[in-house]
């Protein structure tokens, strides 16, 4: 049995490679390269270099080494740029995600695992969020990462083939023993920026609006560490194995911080004042959104070992000097 990883040289999907490894799992990877590294991926693991949408090519991996799962975290993911190029998200998200989707039915794949997010739920009037909020995405990328779910609910029907959405809050940190981390130069997580302005990466840090209706005005979010999800993906594949149903979960701790927060926390670790600049909000940003995680919790028994923001910042930090150093030798 074979788990092909979609998108398995980027930041999450690199994390579940490790971690089905660590398990002694036999792994295949297919990414475009877009925002992933081949030097990501292992030299053990098959590597195909190619886009999801390719069916003749998903077909072909699926045969050669008899998958039998597929985990697709293979997309495009930041929500201004969706809402500049809302047509560009369906094309690579929804659109491709029917691709595999259709392809996996065609090859007898049973078990897929689906990197949704948050981002569906918009801007809940309740908090925390559980599964059962209703999905009112604000932006073309929450509405894309929807339409797949609903296509995969709907094939669950149709055919003999199940699947688990997890629903990522915001996704942070590396993995504990150095092995692995965001490496995309311009990606806008948070603390992976303040990260890169620690260093000198960037000059400046950019916070994006101020005048929410939160504590202190900015952006609140529940910060998840990225080994912690890769577990739960873990967990999602025994549970499709062992005979569970269709399924949607959150991956949340069930805490909020502010940007504000988390911008002092970067600096209280480093121990540097990196300069700031506040600029206008950022269009698709919802005001706050945090997680009610019970549900993965009791039906999948997910323990997660790293819900700490200070060791989430520090591994986030101690990523950045590694590239610093990979990319100067």
């Amino acid at each position: 049995m074979t788990v092909l990883v979609t998108g398995g040289a980027g930041y999450i999907g690199s994390h579940m490679v490790l971690a089905l490894r660590d398990r002694g799992e036999r792994v295949a990877v297919l990414d475009n390269l877009s925002t992933g590294f081949a030097w990501a991926v292992p030299p053990d693991v098959a590597f195909y270099g190619g886009d999801v949408a390719d069916q003749a090519l998903v077909k072909r991996i699926i045969q050669e080494h008899g998958v039998t799962a597929i985990c697709h975290f293979a997309a495009k993911i930041v929500v201004p740029d969706s809402v500049a190029d809302p047509l560009g998200y369906y094309a690579g998200n929804t659109m491709a995600s029917r691709n595999l989707i259709e392809a996996a039915v065609a090859s007898g794949v049973r078990h897929f695992i689906f990197s949704s997010t948050a981002a569906t739920y918009g801007e809940p009037e309740v908090m925390p969020v559980g599964e059962e909020t209703p999905q009112v995405p604000v932006s073309p990328y929450g509405r894309s990462k929807l339409m797949t779910e609903w296509m995969l609910e709907d094939t669950s029907r149709a055919h003999d083939f199940r699947y688990v959405a997890l629903r990522y809050f915001n996704v942070a940190g590396a993995d504990p023993f150095g092995r692995t981390g965001q490496s995309t130069p311009n990606a806008t997580h948070l603390i992976k920026a303040a990260s890169q302005a620690v260093i000198g990466v960037r000059k400046h840090l950019d916070l994006y609006g101020t005048d929410y209706p939160t504590p202190d005005g900015t952006c609140v979010r529940d910060y998840i560490q990225v080994t912690d999800l890769a577990e739960a993906h873990v967990l999602a594949l025994n549970y499709l194995r062992s005979g569970g149903t269709s399924r949607a979960f959150n991956c949340g701790y069930g805490k909020g911080f502010s940007v504000r927060e988390v911008i002092e926390m970067v600096k209280q670790v480093s121990g540097v004042d990196f300069p700031v600049h506040v600029r206008g909000r950022r269009a698709g940003d919802a005001a706050a959104i945090v997680a009610k995680a019970d549900r993965i919790r009791s039906e999948l028994g997910w323990k997660p070992e790293h819900a700490n923001l200070e060791d989430i910042v520090r591994q986030a930090l101690n990523w950045e000097r590694h590239l610093r150093a990979r990319n100067a030798a």
